[in-house]
C-alpha cells in the first residue's frame, strides 16, 4: 500500500481536507517559501489534524539546534531535509526520537544515508515532474515527490513503485489546497496499488 504525504498544509481548511481522506502524513514547511509556517501556526494546525497522521516539518539547511526545539515543542514528528545534511546530523536527529527524510533533487540517491526515508524530488516546490524512468528502484523507503497530480500519481507509482508519494501544489486551485483534488490525489494513489496487489 502507497502511503501519501500531503505538504505545504497552512489553513485550518487544509487539515479538516487531510483529515477526511486519512492521508498518512501531513507536511508543514518551516523554510522560506509562500507555504511556510511559524512555530505556533504549526502547533494550532497539530491540533486539528488526527492523531494518527504524522507531521513532517520541511526544512533547508536549519541548524539540528532549531529542528530539534520544533520536535520538542510537540509540532513535528519526521524531519525533512532539503540542502545539505551530513550523516552525523542525521544520526543526531534520529537520537533525538525524530524521524529523517532526506530529499535528493535531481541528483543521484545516496544509498547509505542514515536517513528514515529517502526521497526524489525535483527541487523545492518546482512543480516539474521527474524523468519517471530514470529513478533507481531500492530496497530503502523511497519518497516520491515533485509535479505529482491527481491525473498522473497513478502512474507515476507504476513506475516507480515508491512506498509514499508526497505532493504540494498538485493538489492546489489558485495558490491553495483543494479538498477535492487532495481526495482524488489519495484515491488515485490508493487504488493503483490495490489493483496491482489483486492481479
Amino acid at each position: 500500500m502507497v502511503l501519501v504525504k500531503i505538504c505545504g498544509l497552512m489553513r485550518p481548511e487544509d487539515i479538516f481536507a487531510v483529515n477526511q481522506v486519512d492521508a498518512d502524513f501531513a507536511g508543514f514547511v518551516f523554510a522560506p517559501s509562500r507555504h511556510q509556517v511559524s512555530l505556533e501556526k504549526a502547533l494550532a494546525l497539530k491540533e486539528l489534524l488526527k492523531p494518527e497522521i504524522k507531521t513532517v516539518g520541511v526544512f533547508v539547511n536549519e541548524s539540528v539546534d532549531e529542528m530539534l526545539a520544533i520536535y520538542h515543542a510537540g509540532a513535528i514528528d519526521i524531519a525533512q531535509l532539503h540542502g545539505k545534511s551530513t550523516p552525523t546530523e542525521i544520526s543526531q536527529l534520529k537520537q533525538a526520537g525524530l524521524g529523517v527524510i532526506q530529499v535528493f533533487e535531481r541528483q543521484t540517491v545516496d544509498t547509505t544515508s542514515p536517513a528514515d526515508y529517502l526521497m526524489v524530488d525535483s527541487g523545492k516546490g518546482s512543480g516539474q515532474l521527474l524523468d519517471l524512468t530514470r529513478i533507481p528502484h531500492l530496497n530503502r523507503s523511497l519518497i516520491l515527490a515533485g509535479g505529482l497530480t491527481p491525473q498522473n500519481v497513478s502512474r507515476a507509482i507504476q513506475i516507480v513503485r515508491p512506498d509514499i508519494v508526497d505532493v504540494s501544489s498538485g493538489v492546489e486551485t489558485n495558490g491553495h489546497k483543494d479538498a477535492q483534488k487532495i481526495n482524488q490525489f489519495v484515491k488515485n494513489a490508493k487504488e493503483e496499488v490495490y489493483y496491482e496487489n489483486i492481479k
